[in-house]
């Protein structure tokens, strides 16, 4: 379903000396022709009668024209879930279907319409995947607690995977990235996994090649590679969403995040800053970065969104260089840069990549949380895709009068909330999101100039 563009309604209202300056706007509602959907017949199921719709957009990749049409890449993350209290001290996540496979699909944008079709579960030669969290101990655990709708204790995965970015691998294939591993991976065309790469790991059980520098298992809970593109030279950049934050000590305060390089020929990987802007968030670790998109081999456009100190949502695109950027491997040995201020990454002559605003979506009118997805059509055409979290949202139920945030209870794994220790009777309830959240939302945004 196509939106009326905004942009539209925009150059309508400007002189025309101006028109020139505002990107031109095309906006789609992703349909699913093909009547997909997730399955959930758990305790709040009818509030769902439908089942639940699928959640694409976690990544977006163009891949070709088709006459007038556009086809794209995209896949989906671990699946339906949904915040719920800390269990302890670890977090916890509710996940509605913890069958759900993560899914590979294809959307076409064709005559006023975005379809999404042809979905591939990811799987390996031991069959489907899924998005539960894995095991602790393992390399990639979060340690988040899985927890049914009824707040039950759910087994983990040793081959969960949180998937969140996609690009071609220049040979038929793909590599995805994920948030538990971090992890890279490469599958082929149907979604088989035929490589997985993540922080100083040994191949073995868990199926997980060595080869990503070992300092991005500081990674928050929930906020590993969140974006990831294909350079023009073959190698791979995967962006840690957020903040690393080492020893538990530097995700608020660390000036950057980083940008991984692995040449999957080679082996060799180098690491590069990104500079958040500090000064906008109350907390460096409320940046959070959405997609990634190479435009040459030093260059890529850049997602950076988050709440600002007024709790307003912000998304910006960035042309991002790294022409200039230090490699940070060779500074971890001494010390991590995250713990250093500017003036101490100036003084040890670290530079940050650079970087420079072409797009905000929010003045574009964006009105979704986050923007998930993004590839480049062409030097002058950029789409970017929102991911609809399947949905659903957890509501408290019942709330005490002086207790009405999640973040007031805990839970312990055997279907009950608790309050300084004991049992309550409020409950968390699954129901849908509204729209504008629960829908996927793509647009083909037409620049006021060509990348150069």
């Amino acid at each position: 379903m196509k939106l009326k563009p905004f942009a539209l309604l925009l150059t309508s209202l400007l002189p025309l000396a101006s028109q020139a300056a505002e990107p031109q706007v095309d906006r789609y509602v992703v349909t699913f022709p093909q009547g997909d959907h997730v399955e959930y017949k758990g305790a709040y199921a009818s509030h769902f009668p439908d089942g639940l719709p699928v959640g694409v957009g976690s990544g977006l990749q163009f891949i070709r024209k088709e006459g007038n049409a556009l086809v794209f890449a995209t896949v989906t993350d671990r699946g339906p879930n949904a915040d719920s209290p800390k269990a302890g001290k670890k977090d916890s996540k509710i996940f509605a279907n913890p069958k759900f496979t993560p899914l590979l699909m294809t959307i076409r944008v064709a005559d006023g319409k975005a379809q999404a079709t042809d979905a591939h579960a990811l799987h390996d030669e031991n069959g489907p995947i899924s998005g539960l969290p894995l095991p602790e101990g393992l390399i990639g655990a979060t340690n988040e607690i899985a927890l049914s709708d009824t707040l039950q204790q759910l087994s983990s995965d040793k081959r969960g995977l949180d998937t969140e970015g996609v690009t071609p691998d220049g040979k038929g294939g793909y590599w995805l990235c994920d948030e538990y591993g971090p992890f890279i991976i490469n599958i082929d065309a149907n979604g088989k996994i035929l490589k997985k790469y993540g922080p100083q790991a040994e191949q073995g059980e868990q199926g997980v090649a060595g080869g990503l520098p070992n300092i991005i298992k500081w990674r928050q809970a929930n906020r590993g590679f969140e974006g990831i593109t294909r350079m023009p030279d073959g190698r791979i950049i995967a962006a840690v969403q957020s903040t690393l934050d080492i020893d538990g000590k530097t995700k608020n305060s660390a000036q950057f995040t980083r940008l991984v390089s692995f040449n999957p020929e080679t082996g060799k990987t180098e690491m590069y800053g990104y500079p958040i802007d500090v000064d906008v968030y109350k907390k460096a670790k409320d940046a959070k970065i959405g997609d990634i998109v190479a435009l040459d081999n030093n260059r890529l456009l850049l997602i950076e969104q988050g709440g600002d100190k007024n709790k307003a949502m912000r998304n910006l695109i960035y042309v991002v260089d790294l022409s200039h950027a230090s490699d940070l491997s060779s500074f971890d040995k001494e010390k991590a840069p995250e713990f250093d201020d500017a003036e101490q990454l100036k003084a040890r002559g670290i530079k940050l990549a650079e970087k420079k605003e072409i797009v905000d979506l929010r003045k574009l009118g964006w009105q979704q949380e986050k923007a998930e997805g993004m590839t480049l059509i062409d030097n002058q055409t950029i789409a970017v895709i929102n991911d609809n979290d399947f949905g659903l949202q957890p509501v408290l139920e019942n709330p005490d009068a002086d207790d009405k945030k999640a973040d007031d209870y805990e839970v312990d794994g055997k279907g009950h909330l608790l309050r300084d220790g004991k049992e309550v009777a409020t409950k968390i309830a699954l129901k849908p999101l509204e729209k504008p959240e629960s829908q996927n939302e793509l647009w083909v945004i037409k620049l006021p100039e060509a990348l150069k």
